[in-house]
């Protein structure tokens, strides 16, 4: 079973990583010949979540954000974070030593480009970037005359003298009562597609995918229950999964069954050049360039195509989706419990964001299908709270002040799905300004679920609705209004989502995404609604002539009323917020008792005028 991991509050790195570890990075440096070094936060596996071993950027940096890279050369050193870590970056990556860039703005390759010194070397490791990346690095080196060089031997690992040993967590198997499916039709059906796009095979990098293929879980990762691995599927529905095999029980061997050859993760070079003559699939967006130079240096014809696991794991079926719902049922029950508690005992003013994530934490853990939280509580009160992506740390960390709104956006990994959930809750009494905002980012929401689309709608096509009681009144929010979400897998899922960014890829029933529109006032506070809704045939629209498609609300939980003015809602508004409280209060007041069920009560009463 994956081990429930505990939430750590601590600002793990810090300026000591760079002054001591920097120095060690640049004397392999010179043994290897390299004027510098790129370091990415991607590891082999393009995880969203690191394992200990693979945290380099921290390792080097001392920073532990979830997104950003570094360029350390012999003489200089710069570190890359985007908007959301300009003020970790400065606590935790010396000043002395690096300087701090924009990742989206400017990246490694705009500094190269700038920066770069004609006749410089600098290594890059081929496992920790994809071919898209590297394409654009080596045309950035080309204008500043820098050579980039593929290192056999990664000189930040060689350096890295007390690294972390690999995870080596069991691998179990996934009921299919859970799945929904075997594994071995999974196989056979992606192979019939491998074919029919004109490969023999495909290599499959993506852990997800694996763990969706072949019905199996792990705890390589936190907050993902992944078996680190790799997987090459043949046409006809075979496959060969590269695992190391002291994860591997009897009882998964068995599970995996004759169809799957199990081999050393170390053999996935040796495999991908038996690949010689063959036309092989594979995902330049999830796998590194290290796969495409082995495939084509061992003769291999490359197809660059998505992950052919992708979209059958983003459609959930009937199995996976009724996991969702209960879920949900479950997560939401432990969700009230935790909104009690705030509306009584954290009223006070002296409850802080660690101890009300660790509160939510505790009543989580309660729950024997627990395996893991989703990813780390976004605790955020007051103006901490206009961080949408904030971590709080015992230097950041705030009380739930009276008069003032407090943002909690968390998940749980069960065995039969993942959640997600943000509520803005008021503590103490909330000001009208806040009262307002609140409304049109509700509105955004209830526009989100409510709405019906044909058969080829994109989320991108859907994100205005999110955003336009917003946008009427002159504001906007700098996140997306939606992601997908795995089936016990990541929190974080493609290939569809809800932004403005440009998608192509159509919503289909089954698909699981967030519906999370916000509104961030800098000092001030943070406001977001966030439910996960699946996609299902919608009924038929009278006189219509199209079937349509809509979204199932899976979240079950209140939205907190005091912080709605019921006069800025529509009648068809009002109409969903009664209707969705009635279903949360049938769903969970089953779950709940005495006080507790007195509040649910109360908190999932029709609106008021």
């Amino acid at each position: 079973m994956t081990q429930m991991i505990s939430q750590t509050y601590d600002v793990k790195g810090g300026p000591k990583y760079g002054q001591t570890n920097v120095p060690k990075l640049r004397a392999r440096l010179s043994a290897q010949g390299l004027d510098g070094f790129l370091v990415p936060h991607e590891d082999e596996y393009d995880n969203e979540y690191l394992p200990d071993c693979n945290e380099r950027l921290l390792w080097v940096t001392g920073f532990s954000g979830s997104a950003g890279a570094a360029i350390v050369m012999t003489d200089r050193a710069a570190v890359f974070v985007d908007g959301r870590y300009t003020l970790q970056i400065r606590q935790q990556a010396d000043g002395a030593i690096f300087d701090y860039c924009d990742l989206v703005d400017q990246g490694l390759h705009g500094w190269i480009e700038e920066h770069g010194k004609a006749g410089e070397k600098i290594g890059y490791d081929a496992r920790l970037h994809s071919p898209a990346s590297l394409d654009r690095l080596t045309t950035s080196a080309q204008r500043a005359g820098v050579e980039l060089v593929s290192v056999d031997s990664n000189p930040l690992d060689e350096a890295w003298d007390d690294r972390p040993a690999a995870p080596m967590a069991a691998i179990i198997p996934q009921p299919a009562e859970f799945a929904g499916e075997e594994h071995t039709s999974k196989r056979e059906r992606i192979g019939i597609a491998i074919e029919r796009g004109g490969a023999d095979a495909a290599v499959i990098t993506a852990p997800p995918s694996i763990a969706w293929l072949m019905n199996i879980r792990g705890g390589d990762v936190s907050r993902s229950p992944l078996p680190l691995s790799a997987a090459i599927l043949d046409k006809n529905g075979r496959a060969t999964l590269f695992v190391a095999p002291e994860k591997l029980s009897s009882n998964t061997r068995s599970h995996l069954g004759n169809e799957i050859a199990l081999r050393p993760e170390d053999e996935f070079a040796a495999g991908l050049a038996e690949l010689k003559g063959k036309t092989v699939r594979v995902d330049a967006d999830t796998a590194s360039a290290w796969v495409f130079d082995r495939l084509t240096d061992g003769g291999a014809r490359v197809q660059r195509l998505e992950d052919p696991v992708m979209r059958s794991k983003a459609a959930k079926n009937a199995a996976e989706v009724e996991g969702a719902r209960q879920a949900h049922i479950r997560d939401g029950a432990a969700i009230v419990r935790f909104l009690h508690w705030l509306d009584t005992e954290a009223q006070s003013g002296n409850v802080d964001e660690i101890q009300a994530a660790q509160k939510l934490e505790s009543i989580r853990k309660t729950l024997p299908e627990l395996r893991d939280l989703s990813f780390d509580t976004i605790s955020g009160a007051q103006g901490n709270a206009a961080f949408a992506h904030y971590r709080v740390s015992e230097e950041s960390n705030l009380k739930l002040a009276k008069n003032s709104l407090y943002l909690v956006d968390s998940g749980g990994q069960y065995i039969d799905g993942t959640t997600d959930i943000t509520r803005t809750v008021p503590i103490g009494t909330a000001d009208a300004d806040m009262r307002t905002q609140f409304t049109r980012v509700l509105k955004g929401h209830i526009a989100l679920s409510m709405v019906r689309f044909p058969k080829g709608t994109t989320g991108t096509q859907l994100d205005i609705l999110a955003r336009l009681p917003l946008w009427e009144a002159g504001f906007d929010y700098d996140h997306g209004t939606g992601h997908g979400v795995g089936a016990f897998l990541g929190v974080h899922e493609g290939p569809q989502r809800i932004a403005k960014a440009p998608n192509s890829v159509a919503l289909e029933p089954g698909m699981i995404l967030s519906n999370e529109p916000g509104y961030y006032r800098e000092d001030a506070f943070g406001i977001r609604v966030e439910n996960l809704q699946v996609v299902t045939p919608a009924e038929a629209i009278s006189g219509g002539e199209r079937a349509m498609l809509g979204f199932e609300t899976l979240t079950m939980a209140p939205i907190h009323q005091d912080l709605i003015i019921t006069s800025l809602l529509t009648d068809a508004e009002r109409a969903w917020m009664d209707s969705y409280h009635a279903e949360v209060r049938k769903r969970l007041m089953p779950l709940v008792d005495g006080e507790i069920a007195d509040w649910l009560t109360a908190a999932t009463e029709p609106l008021k005028d």
